[in-house]
């Protein structure tokens, strides 16, 4: 409960007979003209307003919030519940429990450390697409998963019953961002504090870049990494500046032909060209009432692909229908609009909020379209889709078309362009009925017509819940999408974060023998080099009823308003018009076959799981007994030789390159993901310890293990390190050995890290876009890597630098290393860090890079004034302490 009440906020509000605390909008002037979002900021504030962390003058500061003005006040955000998902959600766990054994090294109590805000877990992220176009590929892989993955589920399972507060949701029960719009968001908290019974807007911190799915539901909630997940749930705040808000208007609806997908391409595509990094979307208009809860689900979703914080939607009735829908209780929906109305979150669209910046985009204007082959905002209209792959795959294949046979089945050629991977996959589309029932409707069609999907594809179906299955089957269109091969493979996010399992082997010898550049077609939200497949370089989002579209027609190389998908079983050519569902009919079947009863089935025992859950042997006590010989989750190093108090933070010098990289360099090129390849350091270490190829796993499975993930740290097959010429993948110099010859970047960061070395990595613009993957950060400080300088920063990825020690830098506004003349090869020290031991962030520090006995004969020594990208007082107390969690757990035992 706040210790400090300025503005006389506290108030009480009476719903359905129950008497719950708040904290009133109104007590401040000015809140009426805010943005919905900044209004469940301020909240936030007065609710939390304790003097010392947030204080009166951040109050006032947002209630008279300039919207032109550049961001400069901070601000401490106390999220009320941290969602994650296996991936980024075992680290997290690993390191709590490896604070408790710190806590009690450092005389503390272990019990301490428990998740002060509700955290929810959901196993998402593990299943892997091995098997498919069968009737028994779930059942198959999802044995496959447990067989893999069962020391993690045990360590998980050890978590739900040590920590207080902890949920887990089993594996097999859907995407993390469906079940939390489905099922965990509450919209409005209830909750018992300090003896009192609070009403408060739900906000959320997740481990996923795409937790912004739940701002379609009016909470206020965005991706942030892992060591910032910890944070919050042990109870620190997420320290922001006040953003700047963009108003995106909505006018018109949504034309015959267009799906929610080509809405939200579109508007990504705005966006980016906008340039919303760092700021809030907020949408408002008269045309918002009319955007389904689904599709502006969808919207939100896609947040980080326009790289905005947060894209909100307020509540409204929509939100509350929707609630109903999803079996909420009628006393947790009367809360909200009781709660909503009363501290005027409710939307009005005749009010128009102040906004930094305004846009709008006329719905009735949207055509059906694509992105790709590498990014979501590379939106090509469907109709200019053949016409732009032509031109691309000049930049992806030297290679031919090839003759082909699978099985021993009929021969095929394959050529470029050939779609290998058709996959209705991913949150972003899978929680929406209208496309997912299109798709249903168009495999309806297509099968009646007598079409067929191409022998190349492999098709893949993993919706975002059960649900979906739920109202396939009862509209009937369960049957006609296995005809075509789109039987379920499991229920998680699979092809999207490239758990798309292997190609055929015959396939994936052809492509790779002749340099093919194949395309994967996936209904996804990140398209991003290297991600989906190994064996495809051209990856391209659509809808899910084009994804089908696609695996019939079985290339890219196509145009749907010219050319036939193939030859209807009455002998006519039959085109992608022909077996397109009418919007009528769609939201004919949505209404017939989508039931509350079907989410009170689904949701009814959710923590509970299946019996192979619930048969895990599962530890027990309140610290975790580490398994020495255990290759999937051990204890990492960060706390190892910590004292209590801090250690004075140094300048770095006498540090080496260990990479210079270009622009739009992501966390998929620095975090290891995806399958581990053999002959790698990853893979060396694996087999040193007794782990058959066969038995590899994914990256993402094995995060629980530093050891495992530091060797895949910058080793993505499509990485571009510019101190070698023309080479991709996870290498670089290493110049402790005469002439720095090529090396691994681990085995080079090995050597260096012997010889006491320091490390920096220089960078281009947009550094560290993507998921919010908490594995780039820490394995770039435990590759020994003490600043990075770029041009410019993703806002995630920059803060978990700092939450892991390490310094993000800024060339000079305008320059870049080649504009300064680096090549990598230099020396590089970093002077005037040491200014942060007094308290204060320097703006600048001096950075100066020597030529060294690798460096071109006759080069010059380069100095200049790196901007420090600590953006607030609480990142500095981060970086003074070596880390945020070094931070927290100082001051849990203080």
């Amino acid at each position: 409960m706040s210790a400090v009440n300025s503005f006389g906020a506290k108030s009480t509000l009476e719903v359905s007979g129950k008497s719950y605390e708040i904290f009133r909008l109104d007590s401040v002037q000015g809140h009426d003209k805010l943005p919905y979002s900044l209004k469940v900021l301020l909240e936030n504030l007065l609710r939390t307003e304790d003097g010392a962390n947030v204080t009166a003058e951040q109050i006032k500061a947002l209630g008279s919030w300039v919207p032109s003005a550049e961001p400069d006040t901070e601000i401490q955000f106390t999220p009320a519940r941290v969602i994650m998902q296996d991936f980024t959600g075992v680290p997290c766990v690993v390191d709590l429990a490896t604070m408790r054994e710190a806590v009690t090294e450092l005389g503390g109590d272990p019990t301490k450390i428990n998740p002060l805000a509700p955290a929810e877990l959901v196993i998402d992220h593990s299943v892997i697409a091995d098997l498919y176009g069968s009737a028994d590929a779930l059942e198959q892989n999802v044995e496959i998963e447990y067989e893999r993955n069962g020391e993690r589920y045990q360590f998980l399972r050890w978590g739900q019953t040590a920590f207080d507060d902890f949920k887990v949701v089993p594996p097999g029960t859907g995407i993390v961002h469906q079940v939390n719009i489905e099922y965990l968001a509450r919209v409005t908290m209830a909750r018992e504090v300090a003896g009192v019974l609070q009403a408060y807007p739900d906000t959320c911190v997740g481990t996923d870049s795409h937790t912004t799915m739940v701002n379609g539901l009016g909470v206020l909630g965005w991706g942030v990494g892992g060591i910032e997940a910890e944070a919050a749930m042990l109870g620190q705040p997420v320290s922001m500046l006040i953003p700047k808000v963009v108003g995106f208007k909505l006018s018109g609806s949504i034309p015959t032909g267009v799906t929610a997908t080509d809405v939200v391409l579109t508007i990504t595509q705005m966006l980016r060209k906008q340039g919303v990094v760092g700021k809030f979307v907020e949408f408002y208009g008269p045309g918002v009432s009319s955007v389904p809860l689904a599709n502006r689900a969808t919207i939100g979703n896609m947040s980080p692909e326009f790289g905005s914080t947060a894209a909100m939607f307020p509540v409204d009735d929509v939100t509350l229908d929707y609630l109903r829908l999803t079996g909420r209780s009628e006393e947790q929906v009367a809360l909200v609009e009781a709660y909503s109305k009363a501290q005027g979150l409710w939307f009005d669209p005749s009010s128009e909020p102040n906004f930094s910046e305004y846009m709008e985009l006329d719905l009735s204007t949207v055509v059906p379209s694509i992105s790709g082959p590498k990014r979501p905002q590379d939106r090509i209209e469907l109709s200019k889709a053949q016409s732009q792959f032509a031109e691309d795959v000049k930049n992806y294949s030297h290679g031919d078309s090839v003759k082909v046979s699978v099985d021993g089945g009929e021969e095929f050629e394959l050529k470029n362009g050939a779609v290998t991977i058709a996959a209705i996959t991913s949150c972003t589309n899978t929680s929406n009925p209208s496309v997912m029932l299109a798709a249903g409707l168009l495999a309806r069609n297509a099968v009646k017509k007598g079409l067929k999907t191409k022998p190349w594809v492999k098709t893949t179906l993993s919706p975002g819940s059960k649900v979906v299955t739920d109202y396939y089957e009862k509209a009937g269109v369960t049957p006609y999408l296995d005809e075509l091969g789109f039987y379920p493979v499991g229920y998680g996010c699979m092809t999207c974060i490239g758990n798309s399992g292997p190609l055929k082997d015959e396939i994936s010898a052809a492509i790779n023998h002749n340099d093919l550049a194949v395309t994967a077609v996936l209904s996804g939200n990140r398209n991003f080099e290297g991600r989906i497949s190994p064996d495809v370089k051209m990856n391209y989002l659509a809808s899910p009823p084009l994804v089908i579209a696609y695996a019939l027609a079985g290339s890219m190389d196509f145009d749907f308003e010219k050319d036939a998908l193939g030859t209807g079983s009455d002998g006519n050519p039959v085109y992608l018009k022909d077996i397109w569902p009418e919007t009528a009919e769609v939201e004919k079947v949505i209404g017939e076959s989508i039931d509350t009863a079907m989410f009170d089935h689904e949701y009814s025992s959710v923590f509970n799981g299946d019996e192979r859950w619930r048969n895990l042997p599962t530890p027990t006590g309140a610290t975790f007994e580490w398994d020495a010989k255990s290759t999937y989750v051990r204890k990492p190093p960060y706390f190892e030789g910590m004292k209590k108090e801090t250690t004075p933070v140094t300048d770095i010098s006498g540090a080496r390159v260990l990479a210079t990289l270009g622009d739009s360099v992501t966390t998929d090129h620095i975090s290891p993901a995806g399958n581990i390849k053999a002959g790698t350091p990853a893979a060396v270490y694996l087999d040193q310890h007794g782990v058959a190829r066969a038995d590899y796993n994914s990256y993402g499975s094995r995060r629980g293990n530093h050891e495992v993930m530091i060797r895949g740290t910058f080793a993505n097959i499509r990485l571009k390190n510019q101190l070698l010429d023309g080479v991709e993948g996870g290498y670089t110099r290493d110049f402790t050995q005469a002439d720095g010859p090529q090396s691994f970047i681990y085995d080079a960061s090995a050597n260096y890290q012997a010889a006491g070395t320091p490390l920096v990595i220089f960078g281009g613009k947009e550094y560290g876009s993507g998921s919010s993957r908490d594995w780039a950060a820490k394995g770039t400080a435990l590759l020994g890597v003490k600043a990075v300088i770029t041009e410019s920063f993703e806002r995630i990825h920059r803060s978990n630098l700092i939450g892991m020690g390490v310094l993000p830098l800024q060339f000079p506004a305008g320059q870049s290393w080649e504009s300064l003349g680096l090549d990598g090869t230099e020396i590089v020290s970093i002077a005037g860090v040491e200014e942060l031991n007094k308290g204060v962030t320097p703006k600048t520090v001096r950075v100066t890079a020597a030529p060294s006995e690798n460096s071109p004969a006759g080069k010059q020594t380069i100095e200049f004034d790196a901007v420090v990208r600590i953006d607030t007082p609480g990142e500095a107390d981060y970086y003074r302490n070596g880390g945020i969690l070094q931070y927290v757990l100082r001051s849990l035992v203080a």
